[in-house]
């Protein structure tokens, strides 16, 4: 039997290795003179873009239980209840008027997908985004955030930017420094000439 001929490395393949393994190196060399883009979080806090969605914070004072935010929730993650109560008048002969109080505000933020539509159709500014990040739990139960834990991330919430020297200016602000409308007197009416009917003429 014929023994089984070896195959011969090809001047070509084992030429090509030095060439590639030349050019990994200055490719390593090159990468070495470059400054690091690596962020040792959580050594280092990451640098966050201005409008970065993190958490929901609530101004509970602002919000008047018109539950708007629930309903245009798309993941129902969203809890609010309330009761009305009533408010004497003020005045003599005046009504009675009745208030919203807010009882539970809760955000399960293990279902919410960060879509922000609560925060755009509330009309009172009650819910603001917080660029803060760090929430997460062990138990997945404890991410359903109450009120009052919606409440502490306020202070983290940061200002709003600053409007265009060239924007116009908004209506609020117009209608506030609009002066006040001055008093108008009812003009007198001029008198009414007085009819004279002419006497018959006597028949002669």
């Amino acid at each position: 039997m014929s023994e089984p001929v070896k195959p011969q490395p090809s001047k070509r393949s084992s030429g090509g290795a030095v060439p590639g393994i030349l050019k990994g190196l200055a490719t390593t060399a090159r990468t070495l003179a470059r400054p690091t883009h690596t962020a040792e979080y959580p050594d280092v806090a990451p640098h966050l873009p201005p409008r970065s969605r993190g958490v929901i914070a609530l101004l509970e004072e602002n919000c008047t239980s018109c539950m708007l935010c629930a309903r245009e929730c798309p993941d129902w993650c969203i809890y609010i209840d309330s009761h009305k109560e009533t408010i004497p008048a003020t005045t003599p002969g005046g009504r009675d008027r009745q208030r919203n109080v807010l009882d539970r505000f809760a955000i399960d933020f293990s279902l919410c997908m960060y879509c922000g539509i609560c925060i755009e159709v509330c009309p009172f500014d009650a819910l603001h985004w917080s660029p803060e990040f760090e929430y997460s739990e062990l138990d997945i139960r404890d991410l359903l955030h109450e009120k009052d834990r919606l409440g502490q991330w306020m202070p983290t919430v940061p200002p709003p930017p600053a409007l265009d020297e060239h924007a116009a200016e908004p209506a609020e602000i117009a209608a506030t420094n609009k002066p006040a409308r001055a008093a108008r007197t009812p003009a007198a009416r001029p008198a009414r000439p007085t009819r004279v009917t002419p006497a018959p003429e006597a028949e002669a």
